[in-house]
């Protein structure tokens, strides 16, 4: 399943795991309360939805990467007791609580939350030594001799091998006592978070265009190459300061981020030809409505790349407003709300003139574009746009879309 259908599935079994009889008791008891087991390959946002999921059910998250851990520090520092048995006096090893455990009653303590998620990461890249212990912990959900707070669900996550040579497999015994969700790298469900986490519109704009290239891996005689979704939103992360202090983002820093040589250098001959069509079409001539005839006859004779770049353009060109209004909480009835308003019906108005008023791929990419900005969205809201309207039922209905989206992938 893809990330946001795991994400679901968690807050169901977070719902029903902490559902509760009329005597107060869990109606699933402890016992019977699997840990969860997601496993996927890195950077598709694991962590990110058990954040979403603990907000959105309201209960506390401890959240952990195992790999540094050793024995000691999972389970506790060893102590030596006394013990008495049959009159005789012997000296016992015991082990103090968990760092991790103690964790989650710091959680309980300073939040005040006594229901929550327990979450480790990377919990098959554990060092040998290690390893008993988080079987133990999966299977009795236990560090040494300290067990998991009643109210706290267990999810772990893993790598499988082929991302990671140093992951351990797990027994049928630990399997058998665990919900295990698979889950895959799926470049829609991404671009929905990418709107969300304003990743820059290059970036989107690239892969909507190149969508294998959102998630590889590969071996060579040079070893592992990869292009992952957390270098996609670190790279995205620098070039937008890079640009604000006019620091050039070169196929070297480029490369610093997608590890696949060939993505690197397509991405960046991209990124300089995004930032040109940017200054060859006056984007910001075009959301005051003083487009140039001869850009009409030039998209017309375009490549299906460059119009979608300059629909990409056109949107990072709204963000910047919509972004400023959204944090000075000023959508409506002020100059910046009636500018702004202005300004997309002049992109509307372009992109019909340029592509046709009864609906083009184009049009659609727009569209979608602004319905997945939350900043839009409410802007939208507030201010309704009829074209906007028009084309939101018109493209966005699902016979239609579908068919304009097969076009897209087949483009």
């Amino acid at each position: 399943m893809n990330i946001a259908q795991a994400k679901e599935e968690i807050r169901h079994t977070v719902q029903a795991y902490l559902k509760k009889d009329d005597k107060g008791d869990y109606q699933i008891p402890a016992i019977r309360q699997r840990p969860v087991l997601l496993m996927g390959p890195p950077g598709i946002g694991k962590t990110q939805i058990m954040e979403q999921v603990a907000q959105e059910c309201s209960v506390g998250l401890v959240a952990y990467t195992i790999t540094h851990h050793t024995r000691q520090s999972a389970v506790g520092l060893p102590l030596i007791c006394e013990e008495t048995y049959e009159g005789q006096v012997y000296s016992v090893t015991e082990y103090t609580m968990s760092e991790i455990i103690a964790s989650v009653y710091r959680c309980i303590r300073d939040e005040g939350k006594k229901e929550g998620i327990l979450f480790i990461d990377e919990i098959n890249c554990v060092s040998e030594t290690l390893t008993p212990a988080m079987l133990q912990f999966l299977q009795c959900k236990t560090f040494g001799n300290r067990a998991v707070p009643q109210g706290w669900i267990i999810v772990a996550a893993g790598n499988p091998p082929e991302y990671n040579r140093s992951v351990r497999s797990f027994d049928m015994v630990t399997l058998d006592r665990v919900r295990l969700i698979e889950v895959e790298a799926e470049l829609d469900i991404w671009l929905n978070y990418a709107a969300d986490k304003h990743i820059h519109g290059v970036i989107t704009s690239y892969l909507q265009l190149r969508k294998n290239n959102f998630y590889r891996i590969e071996t060579d005689v040079d070893g592992l190459r990869y292009v992952t979704a957390r270098g996609w939103e670190d790279l995205s992360a620098l070039m937008q300061v890079y640009e604000e202090l006019e620091i050039p983002v070169t196929e070297e820093v480029v490369r610093e981020y997608l590890r696949l040589p060939d993505v690197a250098e397509d991405f960046a001959a991209y990124y300089d030809l995004y930032r040109k069509y940017r200054d060859d079409y006056g984007i910001h001539e075009i959301l005051r409505g003083n487009a140039q005839p001869a850009l009409y006859e030039r998209l017309l004779k375009a490549g299906f790349d460059e119009r979608v770049a300059v629909v990409n353009l056109l949107l990072d060109a709204l963000k910047e407003p919509l972004n400023r209004m959204f944090e000075e909480k000023t959508f409506t009835g002020t100059p910046q709300s009636e500018a702004l308003a202005d300004a997309m019906g002049h992109a509307f108005d372009f992109l019909e003139d340029a592509f046709g008023a009864d609906g083009s791929q184009e049009m659609l990419l727009f569209v979608t574009g602004l319905t997945m900005y939350k900043e839009a969205a409410v802007f939208l809201a507030m201010n309704p746009q009829p074209k906007y309207m028009k084309y939101n039922e018109l493209l966005l209905g699902g016979g239609r879309r579908r068919k304009l989206l097969q076009e897209l992938k087949q483009d």
